[in-house]
């Protein structure tokens, strides 16, 4: 299994990006794909997630209203499109894929990893 993340990048504040996550290998039983990032200096956090069949979102509240999370079935592609960037959105974002069910919105829910993409918005 593999995951391929891109988008990151410099933005201005109130900017917006795009960050890509490709899923190759035996991702049948996988039940979401979710995008955390880590801040320098803090822990890895939640960020947003999908259900593989593209049925159910989740976010964390900070991103709620300016990202959006998607995903494209036949690419087996997730997309995380942020809005409304600010300063605090500074981080190494990662997408993650698993077969836990539920809500999965924390890093242990998640089998598999991405490598990181880093997003810088400045002020």
């Amino acid at each position: 299994v593999q995951l391929q993340a891109s988008g990151g990048g410099l933005v201005q504040a109130g900017g917006s990006l795009r960050l890509s996550c490709a899923a190759s290998g035996r991702t049948s039983r996988w039940y979401a794909m979710g995008w955390f990032r880590q801040a320098p200096g803090k822990e890895r956090v939640f960020v947003a997630r999908i259900t593989w069949s593209g049925s159910s979102t989740r976010y964390a509240d900070s991103v709620k209203g300016r990202f959006t999370i998607s995903k494209d079935n036949a690419k087996n592609t997730v997309y995380l499109q942020m809005n409304s960037l600010k300063p605090e959105d500074t981080a190494v974002y990662y997408c993650a894929g698993g077969t836990s069910v539920g809500r999965v919105t924390t890093a242990d829910d998640y089998e598999y990893w991405g490598q990181e993409t880093l997003v810088t918005v400045s002020s």
